[in-house]
């Protein structure tokens, strides 16, 4: 698919109905998620992190623009050093959806948040896919979408827990914007009456990891056999000395001895 070709659509009226959307949902979802690090892979001309206020952000594309060059699925990152991942789009067009989350599990610390972005397969956005043409360059129908369920269903594989699960872009995906003005009702009512079949999908899943069960000795035990080997410390009439063990041991049976 051409970069260019990509750019070009979301110029559109359309594209900028989308990007509308996202960009809201993104600043209002990365506003309040704490730590150091924030990557956000794919899309460098757009900042999905410009509301997030970790002191480190960056950008990880295969076009240029991005501050670090390289694959989503491959990625250059140290391993439980990211604290926030963002994916716009970007396991719909590849080739291998599966390496890339394992890759973001790999980057991310435990409690790490990944926020995925993808087209809703089950939705009009995805019927207009089915009868798009098959070109390369007719984004952004000829992706592959990722129905909510499945990627749920991968994400939990990999020990992620669903946070949040919302959509957006209810409206028909008319080229024209005449059209898209006259189903505009359809977004005030989407999320009460048809909330499945929003055109555009956000799912947060944090990275949990399962602690590991501490097995300690039985202290009760040791206490117990130390108190067996301590010596009688008391007699009938006050405190043993070391000098009379076995007066002290006699008064313990309660035998009574003359001075």
């Amino acid at each position: 698919m051409s970069i260019n070709r990509k750019l070009e659509w979301f110029e559109t009226c359309l594209g900028q109905y989308l990007l509308e959307r996202e960009q809201n949902h993104f600043d209002r979802a990365v506003a309040n998620v704490f730590g150091y690090h924030a990557m956000q892979i794919g899309f460098p001309q757009y900042d999905f992190l410009r509301t997030n206020r970790m002191p480190l952000q960056f950008c990880v594309s295969v076009e240029k623009g991005g501050k670090v060059r390289a694959a989503p699925d491959f990625l250059p990152i140290e391993s439980n050093s990211i604290d926030l991942v963002l994916l716009p789009h970007i396991l719909e067009f590849s080739a291998n959806p599966h390496q890339i989350l394992r890759e973001v599990h790999r980057v991310l610390v435990p409690e790490g948040h990944a926020i995925v972005c993808g087209f809703n397969p089950r939705s009009l956005w995805g019927v207009r896919g089915l009868f798009a043409s098959l070109r390369d360059d007719d984004y952004p129908w000829q992706g592959n979408f990722i129905a909510r369920p499945r990627l749920k269903d991968w994400l939990t594989l990999l020990d992620f827990e669903i946070t949040e699960d919302r959509l957006c872009c209810y409206a028909p995906p008319f080229s024209q914007e005449k059209w898209l003005k006259r189903f505009k009702f359809m977004e005030a009512a989407g999320d009460r009456w048809w909330r499945s079949s929003g055109g555009v999908y956000f799912l947060t899943a944090v990275k949990r990891v399962h602690g590991m069960r501490v097995i300690k000795p039985e202290w009760k035990e040791v206490r117990a056999r130390r108190r067996a080997m301590a010596p009688v410390a008391q007699t009938l009439t006050g405190q043993a000395t070391g000098k009379e063990p076995r007066r002290a041991a006699r008064c313990k049976t309660g035998t009574h001895y003359k001075e």
